[in-house]
């Protein structure tokens, strides 16, 4: 736009880009990444369109730029939501944006070229260096704007106020949707601070809460044995389980409350704003000889105000009959809506023997524990003992049976028995399930879960789904599996969407984020990747596996060992125990590292059963194997690769067909020389899983495929199988291309350094 031969002020629309982390590049890198930033900003539609009209100015910022738009606030969002969708393919161009309307004075600069100046540039500028990577923060004037149009106005998220210069307020609001934009907080808003309209910026505001929503706390027990907390559990547990199965409530997960311990004080209304609820129960359990004494209250935590309270003085074998009574009494209260069939629901108790129930509350706490734990198998293994002693006390306990079901389904599907007779195992307790309750939503929930990990019977998984989710409407796992069988398809969309419904019900989920995260480092959208796991990190932050998968993003999206090194130092540290969950990704990362003392403290830790690191197990001998390969120590790899060997072989002669197993005893072969038969079992293990059934695992195949290849001295082949790999959903990455030592057969073709390149960038999504 030329300029005006009377200088004067007019309001522009402004949108300030920087890259986050420019000082910190090399100058070649900084030239690099800015010329990348500006191809992209000239080929967006809304700068070509507007520069065709004569109504923009750009301004080169050194670390960035500046778009001045003169027509509609409109114009900067849409092109920095335009910018933001070209840079979720660009991994390397990490920005932040601004957007501020005000006034600006056009002027001339030194070189004579039209620039600008004023209060709207600067604002947009201090808008724009609130956020962290990934944000399209705008002021609260440029939010009102665009409120009054229905296409912006669920983008807007209220983050408040904050300090800027000279001591100036400004309101700042988060503008980002599914799948653009960055959703959590920027750093400058941790803390205690409140959104201009008095909301809490922590969160969902109260505002915001569903007002039939809904979290039970742990009960506190007030036993004369500390350490017998039974009663409170179980009581607390069936209250939840009561009121999840009204449709008209909003009830969150028993993994997300179970974080606030009682014996602190707990500041109801900050709980209520992080898990996005209206109401909070709480409530103290005193067992007393034959008889328990229950106090419970229903709390309006907007307001603080108490709505219910009541006491309870009943029998000990009475006390489900308490938290019947405390469930309707709260859906009453709360006015909602109960079928005959949610009456009858929450009438019918789950067992009536407390030896069973104790021993089912316990395997549930292992279930819930799994998270990317090396130790997953043997948690799982403690469960199914428990639930084991569970339907034994009590034949007929519904939901042990059905848990007891997934637990089995769960361990073949992990490959820590993936034998005929788990499935066996899981198929009878689901059998007694469907007997028990041939048209209950636990029971098909489960066969669910048993068709995913059993068969991956998909269509069978949504059919068991449609049966059981009218009866579990506040169930994550309702959403969580669709989410996983959606990966399993490619669908990622509705994978997404799907996580993020089940991360509603379980706000504080270490699980589901990790899963969740998990799906981005296989997309190799690496700061997604980061923004789940620093969610994870807010709800759990002493989570040793969680803080270990953060600082992986800059090892696996740069090839940066040392913050992840670093993490794992401090854990071990802090807790020296700890080396068992991690023990898989220490392994990775010393590897990685190629330090020898690390490499042998890791294995060491490695269990016999070995590691899963995403879906193929690899026994502990194919690690030694590994580890001696990579050390030069030929007999002691032939060693550990025969052992892996004889473990498939066996598998192979009961499961022929298991995909999994041929993947991992090619590479063992190809480790010891054994051409011929290593190349003829990685590709039969190709055919057998391919990614059109299973886009998850069967890439991982591809990927050992790769490594069989490349150990057997077939380059050309290994290259191909790589540039084939790479736009697909799959386990590779440019940092473990770069560092590990699968790969360094590689290091001397020039073909892999481009395929390294081609690994810095994401997964097109189609």
């Amino acid at each position: 736009m030329p300029a005006k031969p009377d200088s004067h002020l007019e309001i522009a629309h402004v949108l300030f880009i920087d890259v986050v982390g420019y000082s910190k590049l090399l100058v070649n890198e900084q030239r690099a990444v800015i010329e990348e930033l500006n191809q992209l900003v000239r080929k967006t539609p809304q700068v070509k369109k507007s520069d065709a009209a004569g109504k923009l100015i750009r301004i080169p910022a050194g670390d960035g730029m500046a778009l001045v738009f003169f027509q509609t606030p409109e114009e900067p969002v849409q092109c920095a939501m335009e910018i933001a969708k070209t840079l979720k393919n660009r991994p390397n161009v990490r920005v932040r944006m601004g957007v501020h309307s005000g006034p600006v004075d056009q002027i001339k600069d030194v070189n004579d070229r039209t620039n600008v100046a004023g209060a709207g540039i600067n604002i947009a500028q201090r808008v724009m260096s609130c956020g962290d990577a990934g944000h399209i923060l705008v002021s609260k004037r440029v939010a009102d704007d665009l409120a009054q149009d229905r296409l912006w106005q669920p983008l807007l998220h209220d983050l408040g106020e904050i300090e800027v210069k000279h001591g100036a307020r400004l309101g700042i609001v988060n503008l980002y949707s599914a799948e653009l934009g960055n959703s959590q907080p920027p750093q400058k808003f941790a803390g205690e601070m409140t959104s201009s309209d008095g909301k809490s910026a922590r969160g969902i505001s109260d505002a915001d809460a569903p007002e039939k929503s809904i979290a039970v706390l742990p009960f506190e027990s007030l036993s004369a044995d500390p350490n017998n907390t039974f009663f409170a559990d179980a009581i607390q547990d069936e209250i939840l389980t009561d009121l999840s199965k009204i449709a008209d409530l909003k009830v969150i997960s028993r993994t997300s409350v179970m974080q606030y311990k009682t014996g602190v004080k707990r500041n109801l209304r900050e709980i209520a704003d992080e898990l996005g609820v209206a109401h909070i129960v709480e409530g103290s359990v005193q067992p007393a000889g034959n008889r328990v004494r229950v106090r419970a209250q229903l709390i309006d935590a907007r307001s603080d105000r108490h709505i219910w309270a009541e006491r309870y003085d009943r029998p000990l074998d009475d006390v489900f009959a308490i938290q019947t009574d405390i469930a309707k009494a709260i859906a009453d209260q709360l006015q909602a809506t109960l079928s005959p069939a949610e009456k009858a629901a929450i009438e019918q108790p789950p067992t009536s023997n407390l030896v069973a129930y104790d021993r089912y509350l316990r395997a549930k706490k292992f279930y819930e524990m799994m998270t990317f734990d090396a130790r997953s198998p043997e948690t799982i293994r403690q469960a199914i003992r428990l639930l084991e002693q569970a339907v034994a006390h009590d034949p007929k306990f519904l939901v042990a049976h059905c848990l007891l079901a997934r637990s089995h389904a769960y361990m073949y599907w992990l490959g820590a028995d993936h034998t005929p007779g788990r499935v066996a195992l899981a198929k009878q307790a689901l059998s007694i399930a469907l007997q028990l309750q041939p048209h209950g939503s636990e029971p098909h929930l489960a066969a669910a879960w048993l068709a995913y990990h059993c068969h991956r019977d998909y269509q069978g998984a949504f059919a068991e789904l449609a049966i059981a989710q009218p009866g579990l409407p506040n169930d994550p796992s309702v959403f969580s599996l669709p989410a996983f069988i959606a990966r399993r398809r490619a669908e990622w969309e509705q994978c997404t969407a799907n996580f993020e419904r089940a991360v509603e019900l379980d706000p504080r989920s270490t699980w589901i984020i990790q899963q969740a995260a998990q799906t981005y480092w296989l997309l190799r959208r690496f700061s997604d990747m980061a923004r789940l796991l620093d969610r994870g990190l807010v709800a759990t932050p002493g989570d040793a596996n969680t803080r270990v998968a953060r600082a992986l993003v800059d090892l696996e999206s740069h090839a940066d060992v040392q913050p992840v090194h670093e993490t794992i130092q401090t854990i071990l540290l802090e807790d020296p125990s700890a080396v068992d969950a991690i023990a898989d990704q220490w392994l990775y990362v010393a590897l990685c590292r190629r330090n020898e003392a690390e490499i042998m403290s890791a294995l060491a830790s490695i269990p016999e059963i070995g590691i899963i690191p995403f879906n193929v197990r690899m026994p502990r001998s194919f690690c030694e194997g590994l580890v001696a390969r990579a050390q030069g120590n030929v007999i002691g790899s032939d060693s550990a690769f025969s052992s892996t060997g004889s473990e498939m072989e066996k598998a192979l002669r009961e499961q022929p067909d298991y995909a999994e197993a041929l993947s991992v005893l090619a590479m063992s072969d190809a480790a010891r020389g054994r051409k011929e038969d290593a190349l003829n079992e990685g590709r039969r293990a190709a055919e057998l899983l391919p990614v059109t059934k299973d886009a998850m695992t069967g890439a991982e195949i591809l990927r050992n495929l790769a490594i069989t290849y490349t150990w057997v001295g077939e380059k050309d082949r290994a290259i191909k199988q790589l540039e084939e790999l790479l736009p697909l959903y799959g386990p590779v990455s440019y940092g473990q291309l770069k560092l590990h030592p699968w790969w360094d057969p590689l290091r001397d073709d020039p073909r892999f350094e481009t395929v390294m390149e081609k690994a810095k960038k994401p997964v097109e999504l189609k």
